[in-house]
């Protein structure tokens, strides 16, 4: 079994199929406008530890900014973040770079935006990304004020001083969406450009990010470490880029952009969905093994009981407390590697599961020429600003309602997002391994 895999070329080879970045030619093409808005510039990155906002960081340090600020409330990842930048040949990391673990809806952020700032360049990619969050009124409501009402009070604040480009990450999911993570992101889009007449606002419709975090390719290899079966639904076909791809287009597309404008990536449904279940396949067969197909989530677990390798070395996670011994233990035989991996396929029978994915809806006009591999909406919906209030206060009112439910949330979305067709299977994604 081969321990050791090279993600990047896994991706170009088995999901992408790309042994260059999507990007590559649209920077190429644009590279003396970049050069020109990027170097010397104050830049703040939101929710800069996560798989898209440090491949943002990574795309904008090929340029010369003046200053880095970076904020996300997840302090582990913004550990790993600067140790990764700062271990790296590949990035001009600037002399003022700083990481703050503070929510960008908390009080102390505003210190922190008007102390550094102001910033030229602006990109929120804080967002509650999975449909597994709308497993019931608290979950909702927590996915809505992040991803909805806390970039309001953002918007307010850079009114106060206007970057010269500003980038909020969406999803595919907001096209026609069937989930409330996609319909809160398509709430989102109808924020922000309620914004773009006073704020240089631009977005970004894109795929999935091959094993990025939470991704099921990335849970994968964590099942592996820890000696744990796959599960993997059937016939799920997804559009994928690569994290690279990721950050650069959203740089792309925050800088390149025009106000009101939503990105996304030229693929072909026929050539670049691939489904999870080829995923999975592709990946024990690099990996050295062949699946082990079960029929139940209990025989996975339990053949799972029966996996031999040889002794690994302890983890950082592990901190067994054992006696130490008096005298050294005769040598133990290695066991052999597994030549098969359990794994459990099964149908999607989830709530907000899209079968398919889609980066523009029939009334949006496109702009396919401006770019040599992305697309551009250009007519996205404007709503007035008293529109926007009158959302956000009918869900804060059923929000701090005493019998709110997830059926009545959906219902307030349907009455603003017409083409939200909400899946409700009673089912969700938790239940599952």
């Amino acid at each position: 079994m081969q321990t050791n895999i090279n993600i990047d070329q896994f991706i170009a080879s088995y999901i992408t199929k790309r042994a260059n970045s999507l990007l590559a030619d649209d920077f190429a093409k644009y590279n003396a406008e970049l050069n020109d808005r990027i170097n010397g510039k104050k830049v703040l990155v939101i929710g800069g530890a996560g798989t898209i906002g440090s491949s943002y960081i990574k795309a904008i340090l090929k340029f010369k900014i003046k200053k880095l600020v970076v904020v996300d409330i997840n302090e582990n990842g913004l550990t790993e973040l600067v140790r990764d930048l700062r271990s790296s040949n590949d990035y001009n990391i600037p002399e003022e770079f700083i990481t703050y673990p503070v929510n960008f809806g908390d009080a102390v952020f505003e210190k922190i935006f008007k102390q550094h700032g102001p910033f030229e360049i602006v990109a929120n990619f804080a967002a509650h990304k999975h449909v597994r969050s709308e497993k019931d009124f608290f979950s909702i409501e927590a996915m809505i004020e992040n991803n909805v009402l806390r970039a309001r009070k953002l918007l307010d604040l850079l009114l106060q001083f206007p970057p010269e480009h500003f980038f909020c990450v969406s999803t595919d999911k907001a096209a026609n969406p069937v989930n409330i993570m996609g319909a809160s992101k398509k709430l989102m889009e109808e924020l922000i450009m309620a914004y773009s007449d006073r704020l240089p606002i631009k977005t970004a419709r894109f795929a999935n990010v091959a094993f990025s975090n939470g991704s099921l390719p990335l849970g994968f290899l964590e099942r592996l470490n820890k000696q744990q079966p796959w599960s993997c639904p059937l016939g799920i076909r997804r559009f994928f880029v690569s994290p690279k791809e990721s950050g650069e287009l959203c740089l792309m597309a925050s800088i390149m952009g025009e106000s009101g404008d939503i990105f996304f990536p030229k693929l072909d449904e026929e050539k670049d969905m691939i489904p999870f279940d080829q995923i999975a396949l592709d990946l024990l067969k690099t990996l050295g093994l062949t699946p082990d197909i079960c029929q139940s989530e209990e025989e996975a677990k339990q053949k799972a009981l029966h996996l031999t390798y040889p002794s690994p070395s302890l983890s950082v996670s592990q901190s067994p407390s054992l006696p130490v011994p008096l005298s050294p233990s005769p040598p133990v035989s290695p066991s052999p590697p597994p030549s098969s991996y359990p794994i459990y396929f099964f149908g999607s029978d989830t709530s907000g599961e899209k079968a398919f994915e889609e980066f523009f809806t029939e009334k949006e006009i496109l702009d396919n020429d401006s770019f040599i591999n992305l697309g551009v909406v250009k007519n996205s919906k404007k709503r007035s600003i008293q529109e926007i209030d009158a959302i956000f206060n009918q869900l804060r009112t059923l929000f701090e309602s005493q019998n709110v439910t997830k059926a009545a949330i959906v219902d307030v979305l349907k009455e603003y997002l017409p083409n939200f067709e909400h899946i409700e299977t009673g089912k969700g994604l938790d239940s599952k391994m």
